[in-house]
């Protein structure tokens, strides 16, 4: 049986829409909470954390749900369509209460924008993990990781085409800006992408197909232990698992504080518009894109641990020479684009092979629970980053926030030397599979 690439790509629509959301959510609403409602980056960031901290109950509730649920459609295509409708409804409101606000600051206003904030958050949350269960539901276990590398290369090209709208549409200088066009862009990227899910995809007729083949092709289930889940690891594969969560945790220290608070930096910095912060994390993303499938090649001949350290050098190193230019200018120079490219590449290089590490510690019926491990360290990072780089940012300066990322860089640096397994030179992912990260 053959990976339908067309029915993937289709099925990816839905998690476009999704990344083209928090790519606005993480780039605007900082601006609008500094320079609207005038908190401080320590609120600011612990608002930005939020989204985080819900994600840690609510994903793994809906999933729950959505197992369970028996409409005719499917399972996952009710969440996604009614997830999608009550974000598009509340998204739009955040920019109304914003120039609303500016024009007449009231507490009540401030209130609504938390409130709505927040009603936000919840219904992003309420349909993530069964848009993203909706690929393994359709597609048979040997087909999934180029399914899911299709998968993640259409969320990335939802990233991308965001910060290419923006990087054209917000390039005012004014005080204020209005955010309502961007949010109905994106509003109608999410509308269009949920719609040609729920018309091109027959949930409950494909999933009939992949049980029908799996059960004609018992063979090709890879678990191959005896399934309990409790496998013990050796104390010294322990050790290195222990290192690598840490400095999983340590490099989304550095790259979540950056994501969230580049485009506030930038503004107050360098005197950049929205748009040209936008158009950094645009060449940052497509550095990425363009190195995972080279960077896949280049873990198959070096090894992973090898590229992963690569990757944090290299970040390590544009980080500080950021800094160092921040020091000595105030204006945006074209300079950055190449150190953002660079930036980009450095992530491939330790996102591609992070989590395969994680996995080749462990056993076929430990998969899931390790991938919860990889997930509650970097995702438990992104609740905290935001944060503290927030505080110092408010309470020492802006420009800590290079030295920041590049501090945590090196922490990285320095807990992957005390990795010694999971580095597994035969059977790294290329191709398309490259990509197969970081649902």
């Amino acid at each position: 049986m053959k990976l339908d690439v067309k029915k993937t790509v289709q099925v990816g629509f839905a998690f476009l829409s999704i990344c083209a959301f928090w790519q606005m959510y993480n780039a605007i609403i900082p601006i609008i909470l500094t320079y609207t409602f005038h908190m401080n980056e320590t609120i600011s960031g612990a608002i930005m954390a939020a989204d985080n901290v819900l994600a840690l109950f609510l994903l793994p509730l809906f999933g729950g749900l959505s197992d369970k649920c028996k409409c005719k459609w499917g399972k996952r295509k009710p969440f996604i369509l009614f997830g999608t409708i009550a974000a598009v409804i509340l998204m739009i409101l955040i920019p109304l209460i914003d120039n609303s606000y500016y024009a007449n600051p009231t507490t009540a206003k401030q209130a609504l924008f938390i409130g709505v904030l927040g009603a936000l958050l919840v219904a992003m949350g309420t349909y993530r993990s069964p848009a993203v269960a909706l690929m393994p539901d359709i597609t048979p276990k040997p087909l999934r990781s180029k399914a899911n590398a299709i998968i993640n290369l259409m969320g990335a090209l939802g990233g991308i085409l965001y910060l290419v709208i923006a990087s054209v549409t917000l390039n005012s200088k004014e005080e204020h800006e209005n955010f309502f066009p961007i949010f109905l862009i994106v509003a109608g990227i999410m509308v269009v992408s949920v719609l040609l899910v729920m018309i091109t995809v027959d949930e409950v007729e494909l999933n009939q197909k992949m049980r029908e083949y799996e059960a004609q092709h018992p063979e090709e289930n890879l678990e191959v232990d005896d399934g309990s889940g409790n496998a013990e690891l050796p104390k010294e594969v322990k050790r290195s698992l222990v290192f690598l969560l840490f400095s999983v945790a340590f490099w989304f220290f550095a790259y979540n504080a950056m994501e969230t608070w580049f485009t506030t930096y930038a503004k107050s910095v360098w005197a950049m518009t929205t748009g040209q912060a936008s158009m950094c994390l645009t060449v940052a993303t497509g550095g990425a894109i363009l190195a995972y499938v080279p960077v896949g090649s280049v873990a198959s001949k070096i090894g992973r641990k090898k590229t992963i350290l690569t990757g944090i050098i290299l970040m390590l190193a544009c980080f500080a020479i950021a800094y160092g230019f921040s020091l000595m200018s105030s204006t945006f120079n074209p300079i950055l684009f190449v150190l953002f490219l660079l930036v980009g590449i450095g992530w491939a290089c330790i996102n591609v092979n992070s989590l395969p590490m994680v996995l080749e510690m462990c056993k076929g019926s430990d998969i899931g629970k390790f991938t919860g491990y990889y997930y509650t360290f970097s995702m438990s990072a992104q609740i905290v980053t935001p944060i503290v780089a927030g505080a110092l940012m408010e309470h020492i300066s802006y420009e800590t926030l290079f030295p920041y990322a590049a501090f945590f860089m090196a922490v990285a640096l320095i807990t992957m030397q005390f990795v010694k397994h999971g580095d597994s030179k035969e059977g790294i992912k290329k191709g398309l599979e490259a990509f197969d990260v970081d649902d």
